[in-house]
């Protein structure tokens, strides 16, 4: 296949409005994802992984020539009560948002909440000592 014939060309926005229903293969993990089961018309991420691509510019256009991986690195929750996924890019170090699908990994979408509570950026065992410098007691009063 030639190169120039890989990449579907759409009028600009095109994704914005119509439903993606193609099938790709994760570039992270290597599974085969299907639009099937997103919940949603527009699979923009791995259910396994949760990686994504770097295609777009602003959500839809496809207008982007970084196309390189994008790593889950955060998620957090919307106004609405919805669950989002922070990726960013690996070569550009762009960030952008993208809703949870009703298929996604539970157990990863859980581990990258949990991740600053795991790995803070201070040791556990010196809690008390800052508590005490910050002119508390180290306890919890109720």
């Amino acid at each position: 296949m030639n190169r120039e014939n890989k990449k579907k060309h759409f009028k600009k926005g095109y994704y914005k409005t119509h439903a993606c229903t193609d099938s790709f293969t994760c570039k992270q993990c290597g599974r085969l994802v299907v639009s099937a089961g997103a919940g949603s018309d527009h699979r923009n991420h791995c259910p396994n992984c949760l990686s994504s691509l770097h295609v777009d510019i602003e959500p839809g256009d496809r207008a982007s020539d970084c196309g390189s991986l994008m790593e889950p690195v955060a998620v957090w929750v919307r106004k609405n009560g919805e669950w989002a996924i922070i990726h960013r890019c690996r070569r550009c170090g762009k960030l952008s948002s993208n809703r949870v699908a009703a298929d996604d990994n539970p157990m990863k979408l859980m581990s990258i909440a949990m991740k600053p509570l795991c790995e803070p950026p201070f040791p556990l065992e010196r809690i008390e000592e800052m508590t005490e410098l910050m002119a508390g007691d180290g306890t919890i009063k109720f």
